[in-house]
């Protein structure tokens, strides 16, 4: 199962993300989770011991690797440069894996627009590629920014979008956005989770307002978020009612892949 999760900054992607993986991996499951951040906060959501922490560092800034791969330096244009560089040995290489969960770093290409022909765009779209052919049991990517990444050729293989949003017009108008981006390259396998919702009003806005985007599940708001992260301990650890929101979105998610 291949989930990308996107939605507005700071609505709490990388916590859906981190529930997601730790859920996955108490019940059994393989777990691949992918962190397309230029600023990684997946790792410490996770809660990554500081020696593994040390290890990580992004692909898109590995500029010796890059020049390696693609022939050309990181920021060069209108030169010549591999466009399908080798990249099976970079999953696992430069990730990391703790309670069960293997971590890779991917950042993101942040000059040149997000359509920019550069070695490093090169780099990170044709792991994207590779990341959705592998035989996985669960990938999750915590997307950045748009669906750029996720080209024509590979979207058949992601079975949903999760887009997290919060009980606020600002979120749904992201939200509404991201649909736009992902219907251009034929992903409309589209799923809203609500974010921080405090109360049964928050949960009537989202489902008022949500428009042809279906809710398929929530995170509730919870001082404990706040908590955990003061401590340097995972969500799921510290926070039942988070814990018991992601098993009951992880379910719907298994169904909505064995019906399609």
């Amino acid at each position: 199962m291949k989930i990308a999760i996107s939605g507005k900054g700071g609505v709490g992607k990388t916590t859906l993300t981190a529930l997601l993986a730790q859920t996955y991996v108490d019940r059994g499951r393989e777990v691949l989770v992918v962190d397309s951040d230029p600023s990684p906060s997946l790792a410490k959501a996770l809660a990554f011991p500081d020696e593994l922490l040390a290890k990580l560092r992004p692909i898109a800034e590995m500029e010796e690797l890059i020049e390696e791969r693609t022939g050309a330096k990181p920021g060069a244009s209108g030169g010549f440069f591999t466009l399908n560089p080798r990249v099976d040995d970079l999953p696992e290489r430069f990730s990391a894996v703790h309670g069960g969960i293997r971590l890779l770093e991917m950042g993101s290409v942040e000059s040149g627009g997000g359509g920019c022909i550069c070695p490093e765009s090169a780099m990170l779209k044709t792991l994207f590629t590779h990341l959705l052919f592998r035989k996985d049991d669960i990938l999750l990517m915590d997307m950045y920014a748009g669906v750029e990444h996720l080209g024509r050729a590979t979207v058949d293989f992601v079975d949903t979008m999760l887009v997290v949003v919060e009980p606020t017009r600002r979120s749904l108008a992201t939200a509404n956005q991201i649909k736009k981006l992902a219907k251009d390259i034929g992903l409309t396998r589209l799923w809203l989770v609500g974010n921080r919702i405090r109360n049964e009003d928050d949960l009537t806005f989202l489902e008022q307002e949500a428009g042809d985007l279906r809710l398929l599940g929530y995170l509730p708001a919870d001082p404990g978020v706040i908590e955990a992260d003061r401590r340097g301990t995972s969500v799921y650890a510290l926070v039942p009612s988070l814990r018991e929101a992601a098993g009951r979105i992880a379910d719907q998610l298994d169904q909505l892949v064995q019906v399609s």
